[in-house]
Order: C-alpha cells, then sequence, then structure tokens
C-alpha cells in the first residue's frame, strides 16, 4: 500500500464519533455483501466434492484413498500461485482479480461435472486450486485497506461467516440437487450440482468488477470527509507499526515468527479440510443413511462456528488480543477431534464433537489472518498474509489425502483424528511461546 495514501489525509479530518461509525458502517454495507457472496460460492465450489463423493464414489468406482488424494490435490495449483496472485491484487487491484478468479473458478467447476477417471479427478482439483489462488489472501489484504486494526478482527469475522454459511446451506442444496436431479437428462445428481453450483461463481465475479471499488480514495460512493477518516486511521496504524514492520516480501521471509504464525495456519487447515472433506461421511458411518439427511447435518457444525467466530471476532477486537483468541477455539478443535473416535457409532455425539471442532476452527480464522497485517505494511503484508495461507495450505493438501489412506488401511478414522489432534495442540503450543503479543500490537494479556 502506497505510504503515500496513508499519510496524506485528502481533507482536513475534523469527524466526530458518529462520522467515524458512519462512514465504516457504509464501507461495510458496500463490501462486505459483495465479498460474502462471492467467497460463499467460492467456499461451496471448493468444499462441495465432500457430499458428492456420496455418489461420485460409487458412480466412478474411486476408492477413499483416491477421493481424498484428490481433495488434497486441489492445494497443489493453490500453494504454487498463492502468493504471486496475491501480489498482483496488491498491485492491480480487487476488482480485476476477483474477475479473473471467480470466472476462471466456475468455468472449472462445470466442468468437473464431466471428469471420468481418477486421473481427470487429480486434473480438475489441481486446476481448481490454481483458479482459486489469491481469492482469500487478498481477500483480508483487500480488507486492510478500508479498516484499521481496532475494526478488523470482527470486519473479517464477519466475511468469514461465508464458510460456515456455505456449510449450513452449500449442504443441503447439494444433498437437494444430487436427489432430486438425479438421472435427469442422463445425468448423475453429482453432475448436475457441480454445474449448478459453478454458474454462480461466474455471475459473482462480473458483480464484484462492476460494484467493487480497489482503493478507499477510488470509492465514488465515499464523500471526501469519509475518505479522510479512512485515511487518517490508517495512517496513525502505519506510524504506530512501523518499528516492528515488514515491509517487503525478502524482510517476510526472514522472520521466523512468520512461520510460526504459518504453522497454526496449517492446524486450522487440518480442522477445516476434516471438516469439508469427512463430515458427510462421518456422519452417514455414525448411522444415517439417507443423503438429504446427512446434507441437513452437516449444516448443524458450521452454525455453531458462525456464532462462536462472532462473539471471538469482536471480543478479541475488543481486548486488542489475537493469541489467546486463537489458542482457546484451538484447543476446543483439538480436543474434538480427540474424541470422535470414541463416539463414531453414536450419531449424536458425533454431531456434538465435530459442532465443537467447528466452532474451534472458525473462531480461530479472524483472529489468525489479523496477525500479518498487525506488524506488516504494504508489499510485506501482501507477501506475509499470501505465505502464511500458501504454507498453511499444505495442511489442506495433507489432511484429506492421510486421513482416506489411514481410512483404508485399518479401516476408521480413529489414528487419524488422534495424530490431527497433536498437531493442532502443538499449534497453540507455539503460538503462544513463539509470538509475543508485543509484535501484534496487543494491549490486553488476558480474554477476560
Amino acid at each position: 500500500m502506497s505510504t503515500g495514501t496513508l499519510d496524506t489525509p485528502l481533507i482536513a479530518n475534523t469527524s466526530s464519533d458518529a462520522d467515524t461509525r458512519s462512514t465504516y458502517k457504509t464501507i461495510a454495507f458496500r463490501l462486505l455483501p459483495v465479498l460474502f457472496i462471492c467467497y460463499f460460492f467460492n467456499y461451496l465450489d471448493r468444499t462441495n466434492i465432500g457430499i458428492a463423493q456420496l455418489q461420485l464414489k460409487s458412480d466412478l468406482g474411486f476408492s477413499d484413498a483416491a477421493y481424498g488424494l484428490g481433495a488434497g490435490l486441489f492445494y497443489v495449483g493453490f500453494i504454487l500461485f498463492e502468493i504471486p496472485s496475491t501480489l498482483m491484487l496488491d498491485k492491480l487491484g480487487a476488482r480485476k482479480t476477483l474477475l479473473r478468479i471467480m470466472v476462471c473458478w466456475g468455468l472449472v467447476t462445470c466442468l468437473t461435472a464431466f471428469m471420468r477417471t481418477p486421473a481427470e479427478f487429480y486434473i480438475a482439483r489441481i486446476l481448481l486450486g490454481c483458479a482459486e489462488a489469491g481469492f482469500l489472501p487478498g481477500i483480508v489484504l483487500y480488507l486492510s485497506y478500508w479498516f484499521p486494526a481496532q475494526r478488523r478482527g470482527r470486519i473479517t469475522a464477519m466475511f468469514f461467516i461465508a464458510i460456515p454459511m456455505s456449510g449450513i446451506f452449500g449442504s443441503p442444496l447439494s444433498g437437494w440437487i444430487m436427489q432430486n436431479f438425479q438421472a435427469y437428462m442422463g445425468m448423475h445428481g453429482w453432475q448436475w450440482m457441480f454445474i449448478l453450483e459453478g454458474l454462480p461463481s461466474i455471475i459473482m465475479g462480473v458483480v464484484a468488477y462492476s460494484l467493487l471499488a480497489d482503493r478507499p480514495e477510488k470509492a465514488k460512493w465515499l464523500t471526501p470527509s469519509q475518505k479522510a477518516i479512512v485515511a487518517d486511521a490508517l495512517s496513525a496504524e502505519h506510524r504506530n507499526k512501523s518499528d516492528r514492520s515488514h515491509s517487503s516480501l525478502w524482510s517476510v521471509l526472514r522472520d521466523p515468527r512468520v512461520y510460526v504464525i504459518s504453522y497454526v495456519m496449517f492446524a486450522s487447515f487440518i480442522c477445516a479440510n476434516t471438516l469439508t472433506f469427512w463430515t458427510p461421511t462421518i456422519i452417514r458411518n455414525s448411522g444415517i443413511a439417507e443423503i438429504l439427511n446427512v446434507g441437513f447435518l452437516a449444516a448443524i457444525p458450521p452454525f455453531m462456528g458462525i456464532i462462536g467466530m462472532l462473539i471471538v471476532g469482536w471480543h478479541s477486537d475488543r481486548k486488542m488480543e489475537r493469541r489467546l483468541h486463537t489458542v482457546v477455539p484451538v484447543l476446543c478443535a483439538a480436543i474434538g477431534l480427540a474424541l470422535l473416535p470414541e463416539f463414531r457409532n453414536d450419531p449424536i455425539m458425533s454431531i456434538v464433537l465435530l459442532s465443537m471442532v467447528a466452532t474451534g476452527h472458525y473462531s480461530s480464522l479472524p483472529t489468525i489472518f489479523s496477525m500479518p497485517s498487525s506488524y506488516m505494511t504494504g508489499g510485506g503484508a501482501a507477501a506475509g498474509i499470501a505465505l502464511i495461507t500458501t504454507l498453511g495450505s499444505i495442511g489442506g493438501a495433507v489432511a484429506p489425502s492421510l486421513l482416506g489412506l489411514i481410512k483404508d488401511l485399518s479401516g476408521s478414522f480413529d489414528l487419524g483424528f488422534q495424530i490431527y489432534a497433536g498437531v493442532i495442540t502443538l499449534g497453540a503450543l507455539m503460538l503462544m511461546v513463539f509470538v509475543p503479543g508485543k509484535l501484534l500490537g496487543e494491549k490486553a494479556r488476558s480474554i477476560n
């Protein structure tokens, strides 16, 4: 981000608290609905393979290991292009970047309906990752152009609600499509699901290009005084973190704390993809047979995640504390995973524990993603967010494929859940030990 934009207010700022609240409310109402819908369909298209596998594995003869490998291969393309795509957003702007990502993403999702072999499945997932690369870290970076740190946690949480919402509405929608479109025009239900859920992503890419502004100073819907409020707030934040900031990719790469935060993200992605790609299977194995019922029950854990995310995001901003607001939810998710094997045949307890994992995972996302921009600026913030997401995504690549392999070899998910619980717990401990609160500009040592 240009420091000139930050340090030079557009007009003298004599705003009141009411003016400030009104300005950020205007920005939130303008940006968040568009970004939310984009991420809803983005995440839905990434994860609908989780419920599609209930049909396509038998239709195409895929094993659990083949399915798990394909689910994880998404992150190959994602990892390769995550940093370049995010840096391009910083240079070219959000509008062009979102248009490219959403249109390519939707096309690949639609074409996935026509795969027939494991090799075609693997290629489709890799291409999907290439198309999606840069979306999430790019949006987190984009929000930092508009909202200062003390508002960013709750705003990021509101954006991230799209993830559990895609589970709440996406899973039942996917189940309904698969059940009601089965054999329509000679195609399987899962094929129609990919087509009907891929088209909205293409549409939203065009909508985002039309409605968003790349930076506050380019927003025609903000008054000069509102632009000054944003510029002054970001300028003050920039000055406050100048003694601890990174402003280049090289400085980010040399910081060992970036890799600690990346490991926490790695653990978070393990939670995410265990939930995303295996929740329908876990629920069905607990004794629920009907696909539509599986879809509705799979919506319960993300619904609980929304509540936790909003509470933690709000409280983290109020206390200006990020580490404990990350560690406590992450440990809750680890406990939920560790206990799942004990209740594998109990539908109620399986849903309760999956909800515990979901709440812990989703609640930690806003605080983890708030950390890089708390002490990085400009290109360093873009690089840092992208690097942390990229390295964390390795967990996304490993989690579903390893769990599928363990399931094929041992006949159950038990060992995989226990390993993942240990990995996640280690991440929580590393964050508290190696990332000081002062680095993140924390003003409180307690979450009470």
